[in-house]
């Protein structure tokens, strides 16, 4: 289910900026080595970042990284190859004679793709660089998360993208798009027809997400003071789900049309108020280097989002996230309602009582329904079981590894649009500016207990223990 753009060829060159960067060393070296190890990644490498170091180092940092990967090395040959595909140009990013050695290096390639692995402070100058030396003529740029700070930044940041490339030549790219389970909530919501009668305002409750951390900001506390946890994860990736789960039935096949019905989604979004939402923040963050000695800035966040749609209209969805809490776990629980009629009385004492659908995208990813069952006996009372479907496989393919392919082939669909980015913005706008101080919570906890206003039931619904291994289907 992919579309790609009518007209346009496979990129005959991948320039990445930022080298020499973490995300480079973690992610893009053992997501190419990969590609190459497949024989989809054939064209030259320009890595180009503004150290001083010559093609030898760099090769050789990049054969660091991949062995350091946790997937290491297991094809020499393959590395091999990548190794001489790799080509470098160090030098500033304010300076015109940078992207002349660019341009050289390139030799006859006339259609490279350019990968902004950089903080989003050097997009513009970078873009102007391309733009002037013409490397953007009949090319692509891939621009690396985050996409703005706020409505006004990602309005910003598109004019800038805009300015140099068309908009089919431009992907934003968030890994978290190209997750396997991710894109499976796609398939098991429309690849099932059991579904749709049920996924709608007339049986489901309620809605929660959460995705929790239960480490802390590693050393990135500088970069996180100036973020912090709505902008980093409930923005992107929990309204990514969130429209996953709340689209509409896309009218044809492609990615294009998912696209469509999910910028619907963010367009249906009720614009976040501050009674709608708690921050928090972990006992001991302001310890953390880099980070101000009376920040304010949210490690956990907690909102109640409501969606404007005849589908979803009156049905609460409920987000959380943050870092030091006590698992690290992605889950998502729709909670159904409760039958017209009790005619069981044990099934209606317990809030636990309800049916429910539960997604755990990680760890071991699996999809549980919940039903009571009645117990042997006599009387009529039963449990409340749940049916689960493990769908975990080892060695997936990475995100970075789908995505740049992707992108190379001027394939789109896994990648988010402007519009959308920018009507994501536009929910969260006001309580970025206008909002609670965040509130201490104790590392291991489950966040600030103020959270708990927010849920209509009085309480989050946190991780269950996984089955048994002997009990798995």
């Amino acid at each position: 289910m992919g579309d790609a753009y009518e007209g346009r060829n496979r990129a005959d060159a991948l320039v990445f900026f930022g080298a020499t960067g973490d995300l480079a060393k973690k992610k893009i070296f053992p997501a190419l080595y990969a590609l190459v190890k497949r024989r989809e990644l054939s064209v030259p490498i320009v890595g180009v970042a503004s150290a001083s170091r010559g093609l030898a180092q760099f090769r050789e940092l990049a054969r660091e990284s991949i062995e350091r990967s946790p997937r290491g090395v297991d094809d020499r040959h393959a590395l091999d190859r990548l190794l001489s595909q790799l080509e470098y140009v160090g030098g500033d990013y304010k300076e015109d004679a940078t992207y002349d050695a660019i341009e050289e290096t390139l030799g006859g390639a006339r259609r490279p793709a350019h990968y902004l692995a950089i903080p989003p402070s050097y997009f513009e100058t970078v873009i102007e660089g391309l733009r002037g030396a013409g490397l953007n003529l009949d090319g692509r740029v891939i621009v690396e998360k985050p996409f703005g700070r706020d409505l006004d930044s990602a309005r910003e940041l598109n004019r800038q993208l805009r300015s140099a490339f068309p908009r089919d030549s431009i992907f934003l790219i968030d890994h978290y798009l190209g997750k396997e389970e991710i894109m499976n909530l796609l398939y098991f919501r429309f690849a099932n027809s059991f579904l749709e009668p049920i996924w709608n305002r007339n049986y489901v409750a309620s809605v929660q997400l959460t995705l929790a951390e239960s480490f802390g900001v590693e050393g990135r506390g500088a970069f996180y003071d100036d973020t912090g946890c709505l902008r980093d994860v409930v923005e992107n990736h929990l309204f990514q789900i969130v429209a996953l789960l709340a689209m509409e039935p896309p009218p044809y096949q492609g990615m294009e049309a998912v696209q469509a019905e999910k910028l619907s989604v963010f367009r249906a979004m009720r614009p976040l108020e501050p009674e709608d939402i708690v921050r928090g923040q972990f006992v001991g963050y302001r310890d953390e280097a880099g980070v101000a000695k009376d920040s304010d800035v949210e490690t956990f966040c907690a909102c109640r989002l409501y969606i404007g749609s005849w589908r979803w209209g009156g049905v609460p969805w409920y987000l959380r996230s943050g870092k030091c809490l006590a698992e690290t776990t992605t889950e998502v629980l729709v909670k159904l309602k409760p039958p017209p009629q009790a005619l069981f009385d044990d099934a209606f004492r317990s809030r636990a009582s309800t049916n429910y659908l539960r997604f755990r995208l990680a760890p071991d990813p699996m999809i549980g329904l919940a039903a009571r069952v009645k117990r042997p006996g006599e009387e009529f009372i039963g449990d409340q079981r749940e049916l689960s479907l493990f769908n975990a496989k080892e060695d997936t393919e990475d995100p970075y590894e789908r995505l740049l392919g992707d992108a190379l082939d001027g394939i789109g669909g896994l990648f988010t649009r402007q519009d959308a980015i920018e009507a994501a913005w536009a929910v969260v706008d006001r309580v970025l500016r206008d909002h609670p101080p965040s509130i201490p919570y104790a590392p291991g906890s489950w966040g600030p207990k103020e959270a708990d206003a927010l849920v209509a039931e009085g309480r989050w619904h946190n991780a269950l223990p996984l089955p048994h291994p002997s009990t798995r289907r």
